[in-house]
Order: structure tokens, then sequence, then C-alpha cells
């Protein structure tokens, strides 16, 4: 028969192997825990690494088209304005051109000055007959006009504009004051 200290000391060697297989099981799953998640770190790392340089490089093509649109923005219209231009050359070129023909051949360059300036969202406004706005129109003096009501235009110095909804320009006027 085995002595019961015998016994004992089996069991404490059996259960401390088993205790020692337990922890280097468990420290073996730690380990490939870590691993996994080191590896899912360096992954996050590189995914935030590049959207960062995306977002640089995103940055800095919108800013180097925005510098182009700044520097070049009136391209555009100076286009729209060269084909008038050259309509005008003609007209003061010619050798043979009366009044009348010169007074024609204004009011087609501004039917295309203003035809061109609607394209670019450019109106007029300012007209007799219209009543006065001190948002928009300019009194440069009054007169009196009984067949027309009060505050209403009765003539336009200058034509006022808008670019689409902010007044670039009033329009000076002649009010009819009663």
């Amino acid at each position: 028969m085995v002595p019961k200290t015998l016994k004992k000391e089996s069991k404490r060697k059996s259960s401390s192997k088993t205790a020692k297989a337990k922890a280097s099981k468990q420290l073996s799953k730690d380990k490939e825990i870590v691993k996994s998640l080191e590896m899912q770190l360096e992954k996050t790392q590189d995914k935030h690494l590049r959207l960062k340089a995306e977002f640089d490089n995103f940055r800095r093509r919108k800013a180097d088209e925005l510098s182009a649109l700044l520097t070049y923005d009136g391209e555009n219209v100076i286009k729209g304005f060269i084909p008038i231009m050259n309509d005008l050359d003609r007209m003061l070129d010619s050798s043979n051109a009366t009044n009348e023909s010169l007074k024609d051949g204004m009011k087609l360059v501004e039917a295309k000055i203003q035809k061109f300036l609607e394209s670019l969202d450019v109106k007029s406004f300012g007209e007799i007959g219209d009543e006065m706005d001190t948002e928009i129109h300019d009194a440069m003096m009054t007169q009196t006009d009984e067949s027309m009501d009060d505050h209403v235009i009765l003539s336009v110095f200058e034509k006022g504009y808008t670019y689409r909804d902010k007044v670039i320009r009033h329009a000076k006027v002649i009010v009819n004051k009663k």
C-alpha cells in the first residue's frame, strides 16, 4: 500500500502539471490574441496614413484648382468681349459710314454687349416709369411732373446693374416729386 503522503504529493504534482499545462495553453492563446491585435493595429495605422495622405493630396489639388480659377477668372469675360471689340473696330474702320449707319452699328454692338452680360447673370435696371427704390437707385435730382405719380423715375442718367442677386451699381435717376 502507498502511504497517504505519497498520494497527496502525487496529486499535487499532477495538479501542478495540469495547472502549468493550462497556464501554458492560456499563455499561447494570449500570445495569439496579442499577435492578432498587433496585426489589426498595424492595418489600421496603415489605413490611417493612406487616408491622411489622400486627404492632403485632395486639399493640395483643390488649392491649386482654386488658385488657377482666381488667376484666370476673367478669361471668359475677355473672350466674350473680343468679338464686340472686333465689331467696333470694323465700324470705326468703315470709310463709307454715315451717321445713320454708325448709329445702327452702335445699337447692334449695344445689343451684343447686353446679351453677353445677361449670359453672365448681369442684368440692368432703372427704367423710366419705375418706382424709386433707395436700395437700388440713387436720386441725382428731383423734378415735378403732375402727370406722373410721386417717387416715379422720370429720367435715367445711368442704368444700374446686378450680378446674380447683388447690386454692383446703383441706377442714377431723376425722380418725380410733387
